[in-house]
């Protein structure tokens, strides 16, 4: 039988053998750690929250006007949307078991003063139980636990 990962994504948290990346989310959003994006995920079409490590805002996101006149015209609201709408088509795969880990290629410019061409990045988005035990994601990348 197969899944459509979008639902498990916005379903049940992983079973308590997969450990939680912080033990305290909310804590991790207010130190700057984890950003939240879950505003901006419903809108995607995400049904639980969402957040990225700083890790992975800081190469899939993170955009200034200085970045822009060095390179090309971009802005934040773009590239944050791009990450959350490839994730999202990559979760709507079928699947034949549920996922809890999701790999998935973002095409984006990189931020090195340089680049006019954007480059693929490999992030992968995690659910695990938040705080409380809810459903939450977290997207990452490849190297982060």
């Amino acid at each position: 039988m197969q899944t459509n990962s979008l639902n498990i994504l916005a379903g049940k948290a992983a079973s308590s053998s997969k450990p939680a990346l912080s033990p305290h989310r909310a804590e991790a959003i207010t130190n700057g750690l984890l950003i939240d994006v879950t505003v901006i995920a419903v809108e995607a079409g995400f049904m639980i929250p969402v957040a990225l490590t700083r890790a992975a805002w800081d190469e899939m996101v993170a955009w200034t006007e200085q970045d822009s006149r060095r390179q090309i015209a971009q802005d934040m609201a773009s590239r944050l949307w791009n990450v959350l709408w490839v994730l999202r088509c990559h979760s709507q795969v079928k699947r034949d078991k549920p996922i809890y880990e999701l790999p998935f290629e973002v095409h984006s410019l990189p931020r090195d003063m340089k680049s006019r061409r954007p480059q693929a990045t490999w992030l992968k988005a995690v659910i695990q139980p938040g705080d409380a035990g809810e459903a939450v994601i977290t997207i990452m990348l490849p190297r982060e636990d």
